[in-house]
């Protein structure tokens, strides 16, 4: 059985669900040491009192713990993965895993993206957001499209998911409405995040990134494959993967594309490492591979 290890994107991200790991876990205990020393703080302190879901404390809090879990399946496998993949955030711990990044600027990059995104949009679109929404086939989604479109309203694709489950970026305003229309169509709306993720619309926040944070990085290429979440293209060299580090501000998520990539390549089982409510629950994983997760809570309950 060939394995892939996936990274997944981040959701919500609070001390209550990953602190105990993190406190106790000796593999967790080892990179936050490293951690803490690198960013001059201590992470745990920050992300228990840091509030939001995804404050730089929680970004920096999940990175650590997606490759504590990375480490610990590593000690008790016979082989490598074959490939690395990860959605969205999980892009972070990818780039780690495959040696493209070290841990350390892993580590500088996370910050540095994050308060690069927190002054991006606290000044540039204030009213937008980014809503998912699944059950709604290609024929009702051009429908309520249309309806934007009529109306005037601008939007973007942040994410093609699964058959019927898109991401959307588009006004905050018309959000409700959107949400209300959806429902009528017989889809399902999940959740929205401000700031939103994953949209053309992003490209200054893109060049940002590429001046501010990754001018000054060493990018290797991997040694591993690694997939773009993009667009499943397989990445071997060191500007393949810098470009996907930077496609992930305004390009959006395929995770059809990555599925199809991993089949391709032999891939018969996804390890996913950190805590996921999304990725792994979809019908297209479910149906292409043997799914086995580690999260905090799973690997407190097995007490190593």
């Amino acid at each position: 059985m060939t394995t892939a290890i996936v990274f997944p994107g981040m959701g919500p991200s609070r001390f209550a669900d990953a602190g105990r790991f993190m406190l106790l876990n000796p593999y967790a205990r080892k990179r936050l040491a490293v951690a803490d020393e690198v960013l001059g703080y201590r992470v745990t302190e920050r992300f228990r009192d840091g509030g939001a879901d995804y404050s730089e404390y929680a970004q920096v809090a999940f990175l650590v713990n997606c490759l504590a879990l990375a480490d610990r399946a590593a000690d008790r496998a016979d082989e490598e993965p074959a490939a690395c993949v990860g959605p969205s955030f999980g892009q972070k711990a990818a780039v780690a895993y495959a040696g493209s990044l070290s841990y350390e600027d892993t580590l500088r990059m996370t910050v540095a993206m994050a308060r690069c995104e927190e002054e991006y949009f606290r000044e540039h679109h204030k009213d937008v957001v980014t809503h998912s929404f699944t059950r709604l086939p290609e024929d009702r989604l051009k429908e309520a499209l249309a309806e934007l479109d009529a109306d005037g309203e601008w939007y973007e694709f942040s994410g093609y998911l699964d058959d019927g489950f898109h991401l959307l970026s588009l006004r905050a305003g018309r959000l409700d409405r959107f949400k209300k229309r959806i429902s009528e169509l017989g889809g399902y709306s999940m959740y929205s995040m401000r700031p939103p993720v994953h949209a053309p619309a992003f490209a200054e926040l893109r060049r940002t990134v590429e001046r501010e944070v990754l001018s000054g990085l060493t990018v290797r290429a991997p040694r591993v494959p690694l997939v773009a979440d993009q667009d499943g293209t397989v990445l071997d060299s060191a500007e393949g993967v810098r470009t996907m580090l930077l496609d992930t501000f305004d390009r959006p998520v395929d995770w059809r594309a990555v599925v199809d990539s991993l089949t391709g390549l032999g891939v018969t089982r996804l390890l996913f490492s950190g805590a996921d409510n999304l990725f792994r629950r979809l019908d297209r994983t479910k149906r292409a591979f043997d799914v086995h997760s580690l999260t905090p809570k799973s690997a407190v309950a097995a007490r190593s």
